[in-house]
């Protein structure tokens, strides 16, 4: 069973069954995701990371820290399902697939255009194959002008709709609105938007900037956020002992309706474990992980 005809393409949805009565209660009480978010701020010790990419460049392979984070954000989802749960009309549902979003700017100046960009997550998907599709994405617009872009879906209806006049615009956003909330919004206006994903994802620290917290819509059905800072050598302490690590600080946002906190901490530790395990990487996403053994 599809939730929104618009999902088809990404796999659809379907109902999750057995909701616990707290679950189904917190649902009832907070109907809104935009009022339903939790914050985690999380330092991750990039430090093995950071050696396995400088590894590979060096060997000539083209492996970036943003390829690494899609394919340990993949990888985790893989082994903690809730993560790819979402709410609508007062009910749990799961994505069909794992699609994990991003903008990316058309050129690295104030002006550029932004675009967003899908990249959905198989079960044998790589840390090789995922930056195959992110920079197939990237490439096919990024060695374009900005006026000559093929745009699609999403990123297409955008522009059409910010030429209107606000007496045309305005109701007819609210119409889009109330047509996502009914699971009739038209496939077409689904497709390269981001609020149709998993997870929306923000690598910040490639601009200089650090994390932050932003905050998840009611439009669309992607129930998390996650933005990463900039990678700063910092001290820490080791069985007693002062250490210089790569630490990067991570803004999550979740929608507390879909898991309780205990298991947003136990993705978070299950995230760092891949990111100081790169060579996991390499290995189908979809291989699981016995959560006892990473704690």
């Amino acid at each position: 069973m599809y939730y929104n005809t618009s999902m088809k393409k990404y796999g659809g949805a379907h109902r999750v069954k057995n909701v616990t009565g707290m679950a189904q209660i917190s649902i009832d009480l907070k109907p809104a995701r935009s009022v339903s978010d939790v914050y985690i701020n999380q330092e991750m010790d990039l430090t093995n990371l950071a050696k396995y990419i400088d590894k590979k460049k060096k060997a000539g392979e083209n492996v970036t820290y943003f390829h690494a984070f899609l394919t340990a954000i993949g990888k985790t989802v893989y082994n903690r399902p809730k993560l790819n749960y979402f709410v609508a009309n007062r009910h749990l549902w799961e994505h069909g697939k794992i699609v994990l979003s991003f903008v990316a700017k058309v050129s690295f100046d104030d002006h550029a255009e932004e675009m967003m960009v899908m990249i959905p997550i198989e079960k044998n998907d790589t840390i090789y194959t995922i930056g195959e599709k992110v920079m197939k994405k990237v490439d096919s617009f990024r060695k374009k002008r900005s006026d000559n872009i093929d745009k699609k879906g999403a990123n297409s209806a955008i522009d059409v709709l910010a030429k209107m006049p606000n007496c045309i615009r305005v109701p007819l956003i609210g119409f889009l609105k109330w047509t996502d909330k009914k699971g009739l919004l038209p496939a077409s206006l689904a497709e390269d938007n981001l609020y149709y994903s998993t997870m929306i994802v923000s690598n910040l620290g490639s601009i200089g900037c650090g994390a932050i917290h932003h905050n998840i819509t009611d439009f669309g059905n992607s129930s998390s956020l996650l933005t990463m800072g900039e990678i700063e050598d910092k001290e820490v302490i080791i069985d007693g002992k002062k250490e210089v690590r790569k630490i990067c600080e991570w803004g999550m946002n979740f929608d507390e309706r879909i898991a309780d906190g205990y298991y947003f901490a136990k993705s978070a530790d299950l995230l760092q474990y891949f990111l100081s395990n790169p060579e996991e990487l390499e290995k189908p996403i979809g291989e699981k992980i016995n959560l006892k053994e990473i704690r």
